[in-house]
């Protein structure tokens, strides 16, 4: 694919090539760190795909859907908590296996799991905290209605590479993923990406998937942060985890293949943050201080105060931000709805512009 991939994203073997060699002493530590308060909602655990490294996903007979009632209650816990994100996950569009869920949903008046997250983000809007989707693939008409609700979205790329934790009757392919993310910037909404270290992909696969987010970037501008993410021993993956070198030498190659607007985020929760400060980490993502991380359940979140301690340790301040980054505000990329929340005279729209004005202390209440 690698032929294919620097032709269509506009970048040359060179580069990819100086990626390669790119290490921890050729990029500088972030002067700031950031983070999200959010709650996890686990809309579904349907999922078209079988990843081997994903223990998210359940079978058929087995899936679950969120009501309305327990959505509410997931967000209301969170609006009382002082969170500002709400972080809708759920596998991808679920295939013709999962009648249940598709009748369930038919009886609740949906025609598909996306018109259900449309609601839902619609209900987060309204009881006060802002809608952040990771729907898995989608199109442009699909990302359209739900761009209009959301104040940014995300999937992860995870890799360009032709993986075997992704190979299956109903496979996973970059391609997909792609296309996806190159919709979400035709559609322009702030977007969230990343890649997945370790599910059996090479330097030269990670140089690549870097570059490719970079090209869309180039030609959109949607793309907020990148996630550089080890793959965590699970019930389902039983494969080698990235040592710290490996994850240290990948974080460097991010913070020198990406420019400076974007971030490069390191989750808390999954990898030794301490340990790749110094390669340009500068956000850990949203954090949850009252839901569990659905995705990866064995791995619990650091209180926040750990936080400050991550940013302590690193020498450098530590500030809260929204689920869209400051400058997608700045630049009027929200939609309508998302913007009457920000600048509503209520409680939550005072809490939106705390955050954004850095008025806001990690230990609040």
């Amino acid at each position: 694919m690698s032929g294919t991939l620097a032709s269509e994203f506009g970048f040359s073997a060179h580069e990819r090539d100086r990626l390669l060699t790119t290490g921890p002493a050729d990029v500088d530590p972030a002067p700031a760190l950031t983070f999200a308060r959010n709650v996890f909602v686990p809309l579904t655990t349907a999922c078209r795909y079988t990843c081997t490294y994903c223990t998210y996903f359940d079978p058929p007979g087995e899936a679950s859907l969120m009501s309305r009632e327990a959505v509410r209650d997931v967000l209301e816990t969170g609006v009382d908590a002082g969170c500002t994100e709400a972080l809708f996950t759920f596998g991808d569009t679920p295939d013709d296996r999962y009648t249940e869920i598709h009748d369930q949903l038919d009886d609740w008046g949906h025609d598909s799991i996306h018109d259900y997250l449309h609601e839902m983000c619609e209900l987060a809007l309204d009881v006060g905290i802002l809608p952040h989707s990771n729907p898995g693939d989608l199109t442009c008409e699909q990302l359209r209605p739900l761009a209009d609700v959301n104040a940014s979205m995300g999937v992860m790329l995870e890799t360009t590479a032709d993986v075997d934790a992704h190979a299956g009757p109903r496979k996973k392919t970059p391609e997909q993923r792609l296309a996806t993310i190159r919709a979400a910037g035709e559609v322009g909404i702030p977007f969230t990406t990343g890649i997945l270290v370790g599910i059996g992909e090479d330097w030269s696969d990670r140089a690549e998937s870097l570059l490719a987010i970079r090209g869309l970037h180039e030609e959109y501008g949607h793309i907020q942060e990148v996630i550089v993410q080890p793959v965590a021993e699970n019930e389902r993956w039983r494969g080698p985890t990235p040592d710290v070198e490996d994850l240290r030498r990948a974080v460097a190659m991010a913070r020198a293949a990406l420019p400076a607007e974007i971030s490069v985020q390191v989750p808390p929760n999954l990898a030794p943050v301490r340990e790749v400060l110094d390669c340009g980490v500068d956000d850990l993502g949203g954090v949850s201080p009252i839901t569990a991380d659905h995705i990866n359940p064995d791995y619990a979140w650091p209180a926040l105060r750990e936080l400050e301690d991550i940013a302590e340790f690193g020498g450098v301040p530590l500030g809260e931000r929204l689920p869209t980054h400051a400058r997608y505000v700045e630049d009027g990329w929200l939609p309508p709805a998302v913007q009457r929340a920000i600048e509503a005279d209520d409680a939550a729209g005072e809490r939106y512009r705390a955050v954004l004005n850095g008025a806001t202390a990690v230990d609040a209440d």
